[in-house]
């Protein structure tokens, strides 16, 4: 099977492992940047084309691009390569508005184009691990899932808060492991460090299943944490995303004496999982191209990533004195 032409359109960060990854599984044919230093550099380094506008790109006859462009752009960028009949993966969040995110999605549906979002955590290891153990029943219904996503602040970031950029990982993982709309959003945050866009939030979810989330998110610790911790009915299961590990647990209380709360036995049961190691970013970028070649969806739609942006919404209003917002 011929290798897919792709391209990548802007290569900050993010853009410039998209361009790494499509170069070893599919034929990159350029990259666009309006900086000319970024966008030679990177063109360079992989022997293809590198043009200041994305439309010369496209014009190039590729089959599919990413959009990696900062938020603000996206749906400009996105729109125009969907007209020109172009599969296009745009890096999360999907739209700087809800607004800008449905036009797009239903744009894309009526195109007949592919549109795949950059939640790239969905493609984890871990993720695929808990959701079929889950739907499978093995540690029993879920009850809470608790994610913690916190680090110093990304330089890269200029045009959008903690929530749109961190938070709405999490509440992706959340939505598709719960496999329920969300209900209702509460959330608490602020600003402690940066100007314009809150640094930090603890957000809470009531799925339409009786599931509760919580998820705190921060740009003000000087620790990388990617921890999410799932309580079930038979199992309380930790996982951690960048070791791609998890931890299943259980107990068991022993006879004891009633009169002696304060040695109570338990028989604890704990299994650790170390998965195979694979990096998510090349997983999303192989399905969005399957998803291509086969006409199916890819796992996170357009439409995904809308409901994902509403939550999101919903938690940017609450935390700023909206209290608990109805979805």
């Amino acid at each position: 099977m011929a290798r897919l032409r792709v391209g990548v359109i802007g290569v900050g960060s993010m853009g410039q492992n998209h361009a790494r990854v499509y170069s070893e599984i599919a034929e990159l044919v350029g990259v666009a940047d309006p900086d000319p230093k970024a966008g030679m550099k990177v063109a360079d380094r992989f022997q293809v084309n590198y043009s200041t506008d994305f439309r010369h790109l496209v014009e190039e006859g590729v089959d599919a691009v990413s959009v990696c462009t900062p938020t603000v752009h996206h749906f400009e960028v996105a729109k125009a390569v969907i007209e020109a009949g172009v599969h296009v993966l745009v890096e999360k969040p999907l739209c700087a508005t809800l607004v800008e995110a449905e036009a797009l999605a239903k744009l894309s549906e009526d195109a007949g184009v592919v549109l795949a979002v950059g939640h790239i955590e969905r493609h984890n290891p871990t993720v695929a691990f808990a959701k079929k153990a889950l739907v499978a029943g093995t540690w029993g219904d879920l009850i809470t899932a608790s994610a913690r996503r916190v680090s110093s602040f990304p330089e890269r970031i200029r045009d959008i808060g903690v929530i749109l950029d961190l938070a709405v990982h999490e509440v992706d993982v959340l939505r598709y492991l719960a496999g329920s709309p969300v209900r209702t959003v509460y959330a608490l945050g602020g600003k402690r460090k940066h100007e314009h866009f809150e640094d930090h939030a603890n957000i809470l979810l009531e799925f339409q299943n009786g599931v509760s989330g919580f998820i705190e998110v921060n740009w003000l610790t000087p620790m990388k944490v990617r921890k999410l911790a799932l309580t079930c009915e038979r199992n309380f299961v930790e996982i951690d995303y960048t070791t791609q590990s998890a931890v299943i647990s259980s107990a068991t209380v022993l006879p004891h004496d009633a009169s002696n709360l304060y040695q109570i036995p338990f028989e604890y049961y704990f299994n650790s999982v170390s998965l195979k190691k694979e990096e998510p970013l090349k997983k999303e970028l192989e399905d969005f191209l399957d998803a291509v070649r086969t006409k199916r969806a890819p796992l996170v739609t357009g439409r995904d990533a809308v409901e994902t942006l509403r939550v999101a919404e919903a938690a940017m209003r609450s935390h700023r004195g909206g209290g608990r917002i109805e979805i």
